[in-house]
């Protein structure tokens, strides 16, 4: 008996050691996870933060009507921020001021340099307003003023409407359907309703187009009718499956 107890305690002590030993292991090697994943984070950190990785170039792309030295006066406020903090809502909120800016991307270069790549508002027609004329985007952003027309652009006929109205929508819709061998030779867009858009060709005759839809169908027909019908003055392509022109 005295010798079983014996082994049964000498085997205890021994279970009591190696589950010590397994239990010690245990910690080590969460301890060492644990400061390796510290260590991590301490470089990380000291990293996004380093002098090295803090902006210190703007580049601006894709500019033409808008001074690119203005924009870049205006995002300058983030030079020498830590690349990976740079501000992208103020960004946003600065070139918010520029009417021209129709959209915009960013790409961070490291270590040091953010590229902003600007999409500029493009020309689609003149509008006349009382003090002279106005060169506008799809959207009715004004791009330039002059006091004559502006040469080879269509001139969307408003009246008392504005760039807000439905009348421009539907003369803008149609203008950028059409494709731009016969843009070329539009004049002037007068526009009742989104279905009922027509337009006085540079040569004389006027158009009545419809809607923006089947735009590029009503194109070919109309190439046709004017190779065949040189003397018509007006031709209807509305329905383009049923087009008409008269004298």
């Amino acid at each position: 008996m005295r010798k079983a107890a014996a082994a049964r305690r000498r085997f205890e002590r021994s279970e009591v050691k190696r589950f010590t030993r397994r239990s010690r292991r245990r910690r080590i090697t969460w301890l060492v996870v644990l400061l390796s994943f510290v260590a991590v984070g301490a470089l990380v950190t000291g990293a996004v933060y380093s002098p090295v990785l803090s902006l210190k170039t703007i580049t601006v792309t894709g500019t033409s009507r808008v001074d690119k030295a203005e924009v870049l006066k205006a995002v300058d406020g983030q030079l020498g921020t830590p690349l990976a903090l740079v501000d992208f809502d103020a960004i946003k909120k600065d070139l918010s001021k520029f009417p021209l800016i129709r959209s915009y991307v960013t790409e961070s270069v490291p270590p040091d340099t953010l590229v902003i790549r600007i999409s500029e508002r493009a020309p689609i027609a003149a509008i006349e307003t009382a003090t002279g004329f106005e060169v506008v985007d799809a959207a009715g952003v004004v791009i330039t003023r002059s006091d004559e027309r502006p040469a080879g652009l269509p001139l969307i006929a408003l009246g008392t409407a504005s760039t807000s109205s439905m009348a421009f929508n539907a003369a803008a819709q149609v203008l950028l359907a059409l494709p731009a061998d016969l843009l070329t030779k539009v004049d002037t867009v007068t526009a009742l309703s989104l279905d009922n858009v027509s337009f006085v060709l540079t040569a004389g005759p006027t158009v009545v187009w419809g809607s923006a839809e089947d735009s590029a169908k009503k194109a070919r027909i109309l190439a046709i009718l004017l190779s065949n019908e040189p003397q018509a003055t007006r031709f209807d392509v509305s329905a383009p499956t049923i087009p008409t022109f008269a004298n």
